[in-house]
């Protein structure tokens, strides 16, 4: 395994982190996961050199953080850097804050959490920790060793990460960034203003959901298959982001142990690093991305923040028939209108939105859930 820097911290974290979002779960429900196949993942990762462990209190509807608790029983627990996150929306009285973290100190069982974040904060999100006082909360827990280190994680525009970094002296962060994302949200400049603090940086959605590995658009599965150096998808995705000098470590929701096994040999490369890759591998795969960005494409993550739809709606899997139907692929219409007729028929579809807006007010990414249902409705419904 590889290990990087974490800023101004002397620490040593593994170029890939354990994201605790995406555990194999059982008969396709999220809230259950496969208690037994989890723990051996997580553990096996760690013995393999994982050394980030990364959970919250809302994953797989509060089930992460106790399963994370069991697979670091047995001497594990000492042997990883342990993050959660404080949930931002269920803030609403300074005292709140101090109420979760007891409570996920208990889910985890553990006396303290290595790295605790302020969950996906936005503009919104950030002021309400600014008039909560919400950082004097925060230093009394690291006064009291609760906690070790304080950070955030961000979905929101640039300016409002940059005036976040300014105020308070954090100690890391937590930013979407992938190759496709370059400029979206804080972004390398982002990424590049965190280091000029000296601020580590952990990175979450380097597969954007597993869009980077397994939804790509055949057009850039051709190319990568034609291009001289020899990389499959996940392979590239990772290594653009290590090649990267600000990058602490990269969070990686793993859902299977092949997943596990393949990206611990990645991340085990002495060229998985910073400056590794070539300039001419650099231009490649942006230009790729770049061609990719010029197509319709929606930017969901599938992280199910949105879910459940009170009404049913699958709203991550219509994004992702949208964003298929609108590849280059050569069955790409065909397949696009027979998935969304399989939703049609189990009332799964855009047709049920009634526009509650909850979705919305979940939405990490900021999506325009609501219109952007009307939109594929009207172009996926069945023809007459």
């Amino acid at each position: 395994m590889q290990y990087r820097h974490f800023g101004k911290l002397n620490l040593k974290p593994s170029v890939l982190g354990f994201g605790a979002m995406r555990m194999p779960v059982i008969d396709g429900k999220y809230d259950q996961i496969n208690i037994d196949e989890a723990i051996r993942m997580i553990r096996y990762a760690i013995d393999n050199g994982v050394n980030y462990i990364d959970t919250a209190w809302g994953y797989h509807d509060g089930k992460s953080e106790p399963l994370v608790g069991m697979a670091l029983k047995d001497g594990y627990r000492e042997k990883v850097m342990l993050a959660t996150k404080n949930p931002t929306w269920h803030i609403h009285k300074t005292e709140d804050w101090d109420y979760y973290l007891n409570e996920q100190l208990k889910r985890l069982e553990t006396d303290h959490i290595d790295f605790y974040l302020q969950h996906a904060l936005d503009k919104n999100g950030w002021e309400k920790f600014k008039r909560l006082g919400l950082w004097e909360k925060a230093m009394e827990a690291k006064k009291a060793g609760k906690i070790k280190y304080i950070g955030f994680s961000f979905h929101d525009d640039y300016e409002v990460f940059a005036d976040i970094l300014d105020t308070y002296d954090w100690d890391f962060c937590q930013i979407q960034l992938n190759y496709l994302d370059t400029d979206y949200q804080a972004g390398l400049k982002g990424l590049e203003k965190a280091a000029s603090k000296n601020i580590g940086v952990v990175i979450m959605e380097p597969l954007r959901g597993g869009r980077l590995a397994n939804g790509l658009p055949d057009f850039i599965i051709r190319s990568m298959e034609e291009y001289p150096v020899k990389r499959n998808p996940v392979d590239w995705a990772l290594r653009w982001l290590a090649n990267l000098p600000g990058v602490s470590t990269i969070l990686s929701g793993m859902s299977t142990f092949e997943q596990v096994e393949e990206n611990i040999k990645l991340c085990s490369s002495p060229d998985m690093g910073p400056n590794k890759m070539s300039k001419e591998e650099v231009d490649f795969i942006l230009d790729l991305a770049d061609r990719w960005k010029s197509m319709k494409q929606i930017g969901c993550t599938c992280c199910k923040y949105c879910m459940p739809c009170p009404n049913g709606v699958n709203i991550p899997e219509c994004f992702s028939i949208y964003n298929y139907f609108h590849s280059t692929n050569p069955d790409a219409e065909g397949k696009g209108r027979k998935d969304y007729k399989n939703l049609i028929s189990s009332n799964n579809d855009a047709a049920q939105c009634v526009e509650c807006g909850q979705c919305e007010g979940a939405c990490p990414q900021h999506l325009p859930i609501i219109e952007t249902l009307k939109i594929i409705q009207n172009e996926l419904k069945p023809k007459d």
